[in-house]
């Protein structure tokens, strides 16, 4: 359709910005749909204009000045009447094909050979992660109940001592569990921070060419394998910084110096997923609040983080997962003594680098030494399990839609 406007040029047209929503008398209206204006709006809306929205003026019997005549009046009734009727039917025959389950078929496309090729390959890889994870679980639970029926549960979760291969073999896994606390916990102060900032000035203050230049700069940090990073943190962090320039109380090993560097390693994965989740932010919400008169750092601490939250603890409990499973850094820099952590400057065991010690092929297969492997790695994979069941509720509440 078509209308006229008046002014300076009374016979400019303009086309209308969509065909208005068509609708008749007892019809019902679907969720969200719109109202028109009806027949008896059409129909006066079209008998005083043809198609191309120009003016009519035909002579009939009967016709006035004013308009066309009765005859032609009823014409044109009679007409517009079958076309919409046609039209409303049509709709609503497709929109009932299109929704119901059964006749959606209709409409579908042909399908071709490859997509189907396609579609079985991601099933395939679907059920290859499924059957991969419980893979995993099955290798883990099934030597880790040999090692519990002959081991207490309470005495290997809240034992003091780990000497697994002594005279007078001890298992309780306090020893590994603080040093990993520790090294995870110094890893998360270093990399929070640092990866929360970069996100936000990589998001809200770098400007397009420095943030294509930073960005992958700061990506290159995940790639580096990490035994360099346990190479840097051994000979470089504790040697020379924390033993010669700051002369600090520290033996060789300390969880501090393991902590560190591998909160450096962490940066990357926090600040590329928080920048991520801080750039959905709707704009609008950055504009609203400049109109009220908020600098840029209000606008960035107060509206964009809190509308991000999700996201940012989404990449902070994928960093804490990536802490407590790390091995590298923690078997060359924490130390292999397994002892209860009171300090940062003390060397500890984790639960990975007893994984990577106990695996070197120095217990026999099968024997209590060998099973322990499994209940440590058992009980690692229960708490990154736990972790990731709390942040996924975290997340679920804390979650907004724009």
């Amino acid at each position: 359709m078509h209308h006229t406007v008046g002014g300076d040029r009374p016979g400019r047209v303009l086309p209308a910005a969509g065909p208005p929503a068509i609708h008749l008398r007892g019809q019902r209206l679907l969720p969200g749909q719109v109202a028109g204006p009806g027949l008896r709006g059409l129909l006066r809306g079209e008998l005083h204009g043809d198609r191309r929205g120009r003016p009519v003026h035909r002579t009939d019997r009967g016709a006035d000045a004013d308009g066309p005549g009765p005859a032609r009046r009823a014409e044109l009734i009679a007409r517009r009447i079958v076309r919409i009727v046609s039209i409303t039917t049509t709709r609503g025959t497709a929109a009932a094909a299109l929704s119901s389950p059964t006749g959606s078929r209709h409409f579908k496309a042909k399908s071709r050979p490859g997509e189907r090729v396609i579609i079985w390959a991601l099933r395939f890889a679907a059920l290859l992660t499924v059957a991969t994870t419980v893979g995993i679980v099955v290798s883990l639970v099934v030597p880790a109940v040999e090692f519990f029926t002959e081991i207490n549960v309470g005495d290997f979760l809240f034992g003091d001592r780990w000497a697994p291969r002594f005279a007078e073999a001890s298992f309780g896994v306090l020893p590994l569990i603080t040093a990993t606390a520790w090294t995870t916990g110094i890893s998360l102060l270093v990399a929070v921070p640092l990866g929360l900032g970069a996100a936000i000035y990589l998001s809200e203050y770098a400007r397009p060419r420095v943030r294509k230049v930073l960005k992958p700069v700061l990506e290159v940090l995940a790639g580096i394998p990490t035994v360099v990073y346990g190479l840097f943190a051994l000979t470089f962090v504790q040697s020379v910084v924390f033993k010669q320039w700051l002369e600090l109380p520290t033996g060789a090993f300390s969880v501090l110096a393991a902590g560190l560097v591998m909160g450096v390693m962490i940066v990357p994965t926090i600040a590329s997923i928080s920048e991520d989740a801080l750039s959905a932010v709707p704009m609008s919400l950055r504009q609203g609040s400049a109109a009220l008169g908020a600098n840029r750092m209000q606008t960035s601490l107060k509206i964009v983080v809190p509308a991000a939250v999700s996201g940012i603890v989404a990449a902070v409990v994928l960093g804490v997962s990536r802490a407590i499973g790390e091995t590298m850094i923690v078997a060359m820099a924490a130390g292999q003594q397994a002892r209860m952590v009171a300090g940062p400057l003390e060397q500890g065991q984790t639960m990975t680098g007893f994984m990577a010690s106990a695996a070197l092929g120095d217990s026999r297969v099968g024997s209590l030494e060998y099973n322990t492997l499994f209940a440590v790695g058992l009980l690692l994979f229960a708490l990154t399990l736990v972790v990731n069941m709390i942040s996924i509720q975290i997340v679920r509440r804390l979650r907004k839609a724009y």
